[in-house]
């Protein structure tokens, strides 16, 4: 019997390939761990296989007559936009997406919502009105229960800041006291270095809107230096070289940027000397303009 990948059969039921990895799951065949999908036992048992793809790596084959139980996934999994999802956490629709824009699950098209990469991992799938045709994005219901998210509304709405700190590490926790945030930026922001403080003035007095130490919208408790909304685009200062703590934090943040494939900027020592040189073009790359 011939095997087809996922996306060789949403083109033959002429679906998305992200609305039938939804569909899949909805009828138990599939699951998502992380940024991957996995078989089930019941997935393996309507033929689901792994195969090797050197440019692709692992993916999924199915037989390519596997019938997709659309009755069985209306039962299991529900699509909800942004309007019920606001009625959960008494927001608006319009602020419930520009929300989900901040932490980079959608941007902004021309008109409309587009999904982004970051957005497919948490399940969400592309839809357009069908009588304006303006692009929108509905999310699975499970989304509701969502750390991220949640934690995500909770700082808009103001939470205490105390939760936010009961869930940081113990070595985040010692670098936070050794490096205390005492530098006073121009806009106001209290950081731990005078590069910080060079970095953030440069950035304020460029009209760049920047978060200091916004929390990643990832399960760890990651904080980046910056993060510039406009273009989902984090910046990393890196600095005592000589301090081994300070290096192994160093090493574990860039992973999680790498696994999450986030945007990254990183400076230096030299970087901040010359940052009307080095942050346009930098910045430019993701599309945010310095000048």
């Amino acid at each position: 019997m011939k095997l087809i990948s996922t996306t060789a059969l949403s083109k033959k039921y002429q679906q998305k390939t992200n609305e039938m990895f939804m569909k899949l799951m909805g009828m138990g065949l599939l699951v998502k761990n992380g940024n991957t999908w996995e078989l089930t036992d019941e997935g393996k048992k309507q033929g689901g296989e792994y195969k090797e793809s050197k440019q692709y790596g692992r993916y999924i084959v199915w037989p390519e007559n596997l019938a997709v139980d659309e009755q069985k996934v209306s039962e299991k999994v529900r699509l909800i936009t942004a309007t019920p999802i606001g009625k959960e956490f008494g927001l608006s629709a319009v602020k419930v997406n520009h929300i989900l824009s901040e932490i980079g699950w959608i941007s902004k098209g021309v008109k409309g919502w587009v999904l982004s990469e970051q957005g497919k991992r948490q399940g969400g799938v592309q839809d357009e009105d069908k009588k304006s045709g303006i692009p929108y994005v509905r999310w699975p219901e499970k989304i509701l229960q969502s750390k991220i998210l949640r934690e995500t509304i909770e700082q808009f709405q103001g939470a205490k800041e105390e939760k936010g700190q009961k869930s940081l590490s113990n070595a985040e926790i010692d670098f936070r006291k050794k490096f205390e945030a005492k530098h006073r930026t121009t806009d106001g922001h209290f950081v731990r270095s005078k590069a910080e403080m060079l970095i953030d003035n440069w950035l304020y007095m460029a009209e760049i809107v920047h978060a200091y130490e916004r929390k990643l919208p990832v399960e760890e408790n990651l904080y980046s230096d910056f993060y510039i909304p406009s273009g989902k685009v984090y910046i990393e200062y890196w600095g005592y070289e000589n301090d081994a703590k300070y290096q192994d934090r160093k090493k574990k943040k860039i992973d999680l940027y790498k696994k999450y494939k986030f945007n990254l900027i990183e400076l230096t020592d030299k970087d901040v000397q010359n940052l009307d040189d080095v942050l346009p073009r930098l910045l430019l790359k993701y599309g945010v303009r310095a000048y």
